[in-house]
């Protein structure tokens, strides 16, 4: 049976959220001369922030006992189906009626909960996310003007980035990441701090 889970995929719900963070407004127009280009894997850069680390980490401690108690409802339905397909089950008509009844009740109840953890997740992630994103792009401004870029182009977007290739050196993520972090004063959370989710059976 499929594991209905809040912790179905924190790095899918954070990549599709970030989809539609708030971008940095539009720069002054570049003065006329070279055109210096540089790319960004936007998405990436927010994602690795120590910030971003940090606060995924919350979110993720703020919603383990939600997790673990759709894990136990989760549980009780798979325990209540095997009991009904054993097959040498020895229920009455009676048993088998009342257990049917209350395994379709837990499983509507855990497509409820699982449905309202998703949304406040979500919700909070997106907050996260754009919170984040916005003082990201701010630093990657004023990062490229400082060294002189004119066009900055997002290359992490992957549904409609345009950029085809580009030289290494022209990637300016790592720098913008480490410049935010330097600015943010936020160290690097523990890895322990962020637990790999159960994978959904």
């Amino acid at each position: 049976m499929k594991r209905l889970s809040v912790y179905v995929s924190f790095l899918a719900l954070a990549t599709a959220a970030m989809a539609t963070a708030q971008t940095p407004a539009p720069a002054a127009a570049a003065p006329a001369g070279p055109t210096k280009v540089a790319v960004i894997a936007f998405q990436a850069a927010v994602a690795q922030t120590n910030e971003f680390q940090r606060d995924l980490a919350d979110l993720q401690k703020k919603y383990a006992p939600k997790s673990a108690q759709l894990k136990s409802l989760n549980d009780e339905i798979e325990n209540l189906t095997k009991q009904l397909q054993a097959p040498n089950a020895q229920l009455s008509d009676a048993d088998r009626v009342t257990k049917t009844r209350t395994l379709e009740e837990k499983k509507k109840q855990l497509e409820r909960d699982n449905q309202d953890a998703q949304s406040d997740f979500q919700t909070d992630m997106q907050k996260t996310i754009n919170t984040v994103a916005g003082k990201v792009g701010q630093v990657m401004t004023d990062y490229a003007e400082k060294n002189g870029f004119t066009l900055v182009l997002d290359a992490g977007d992957q549904q409609s980035t345009a950029v085809l290739y580009a030289v290494p050196s022209t990637d300016i993520t790592k720098a913008v990441i480490d410049a935010y972090n330097q600015k943010s004063g936020i160290p690097a959370p523990p890895a322990a701090d962020a637990p790999t989710p159960a994978p959904a059976k």
